[in-house]
């Protein structure tokens, strides 16, 4: 049989399920995978070895006395270091932080160990997850395996490079402006940022956050496959009270017209011709599917990010400053004083603008939704960029700005997205974008299916 870290979670689940592979063989597999790669990539940062294969056994014991199988049995997973999991250090990449243990899981850890994942290890992240490339002053810099020049993506960047390589068929992210389809873009990956309110999360170590992390940062799986990402979204969606935002909402919805707005450079963004090539294949598959494929204009993107940038450097002021100091990170230093040239500060009339704009937007973005239930469009500019780009200069980090526009937009009206994996120029990788309307992730999978229906390829296989 193919080495079972190759097998995808969809896979994989079934000869687990009736026994034909044992939950220890198939964890044993993934931490020998770990151990052959990971050196190289630094993408987990803290194993787990003896946790997993301590809860493999456990699985086995489970399934010999009959009891009936999650969907995620056996299935290995791996976890950021920016959320709490019993045990371990809640990082974020942050020297500051290493102290700071979790006493219970965040709600998507305990809900995919409810659904019978197993936890092989914790991925690395930039200092405060605030780029999107990966390297930080505790734990070291993530390589892409693709293609060890470029940016494995960030903040997820630990997430996509492991999914990618085979450390785990499904990767947690989190996703504020692009943190899990960035690094599932530059990886040659899936990745899927869940509507707001979809997956409950929730870190005691932290407690609240304030409100632009409460209306746009959601946690969400990378995946190699596109069913992958359907099995781990139910699995991550489970009822959890801990977040007042979650939703008891169905993971499928309504039959709606099968019409995808093409938007192949929104509000003027400048976007390269690999990118480009890109859209049209895929505007072309969807087509050839029986959808309606039309070059239409949507409701402002640009505007939307701009607000989103405001909102989100309005409360790092206030409550990342004296960490941001502490830390004494030399990149998000220098991203962090790039942000502020782009976001004044501002007040509290301010404030309340900006969330007037909030409710704007996406009353415009669900309304044209309701017409177009999909958008096909950029999910960056740009092929992924040359490893830590942003940090090159402020000319460089403003063209890695821009290039990030409909990454960044789309979160602050609460929306879900979806990259999907559409090959590679050259040893470059390249991908699309779909965005949907709140809680209709159902019709980004069924368009991601049609666009990927096979497993991406394994990195350094």
């Amino acid at each position: 049989m193919t080495a079972l870290w190759k097998l995808t979670a969809s896979e994989l689940a079934p000869f687990i399920a009736e026994r034909q592979i044992s939950v220890k063989e198939a964890v044993a597999s993934v931490l020998e995978r770990i151990e052959a790669v990971n050196p190289a990539l630094n993408s987990i940062v803290q194993r787990m070895d003896e946790q997993a294969l301590a809860a493999a056994e456990a699985a086995d014991i489970d399934l010999a006395r009959g009891e009936v199988p999650g969907p995620l049995t056996g299935i290995a997973v791996t976890i950021k270091v920016n959320v709490d999991q019993t045990g371990f250090a809640t990082t974020n990449g942050l020297r500051t932080q290493t102290g700071l243990m979790a006493e219970a899981d965040s709600p998507v850890v305990a809900n995919l160990r409810k659904a019978g994942a197993i936890v092989v290890g914790r991925t690395n992240t930039p200092a405060f997850s605030l780029r999107w490339f990966t390297r930080n002053s505790l734990h070291g810099a993530t390589t892409n395996p693709r293609d060890d020049s470029l940016t494995p993506g960030g903040s997820s960047g630990g997430a996509g490079a492991a999914v990618a390589s085979g450390m785990g068929a499904i990767s947690h992210g989190t996703d504020i402006a692009g943190s899990i389809r960035y690094p599932a873009y530059a990886c040659g990956v899936h990745g899927l940022r869940p509507s707001l309110g979809r997956v409950p999360g929730f870190n005691a170590t932290a407690g609240d956050r304030l409100i632009g992390g409460q209306l746009m940062a959601v946690s969400g799986p990378l995946a190699r496959s596109i069913p992958d990402l359907r099995l781990a979204l139910a699995a991550m969606a489970a009822r959890d009270m801990r977040d007042p935002w979650w939703q008891p909402m169905p993971l499928r919805g309504a039959d709606m017209s099968r019409k995808v707005a093409y938007v192949e450079a929104p509000d003027g963004m400048k976007v390269a011709q690999p990118v480009r090539d890109a859209l049209r294949a895929a505007a072309a598959k969807l087509s050839d599917a029986g959808y309606q494929v039309e070059d239409v204009t949507p409701p402002p993107l640009r505007e939307a990010r701009d607000m989103q940038l405001r909102l989100w450097m309005a409360e790092f002021r206030q409550d990342g400053t004296a960490a941001l100091r502490a830390e004494n990170d030399l990149d998000a230093n220098f991203v962090y004083a790039q942000m502020t040239r782009h976001c004044p500060e501002i007040d509290l009339p301010d404030l309340m603008v900006t969330l007037k704009a909030r409710a704007r937007l996406t009353r415009l973005w669900r309304t044209f939704l309701a017409e177009w239930p999909l958008v096909l469009c950029p999910v960056s500019g740009e092929l992924p960029f040359l490893n830590h780009q942003d940090v090159a200069s402020p000319a460089a980090f403003d063209a890695v700005l821009e290039a990030q526009l409909t990454m960044i937009a789309i979160p602050f009206m609460g929306l879900p997205g979806l990259t999907v994996a559409a090959g590679s120029v050259g040893s470059k990788p390249v991908g699309v974008q779909l965005v949907a309307d709140q809680f209709r992730e159902d019709l980004l999978l069924a368009a991601g299916e049609t666009l990927a229906p096979e497993p991406v390829g394994l990195a350094l296989a």
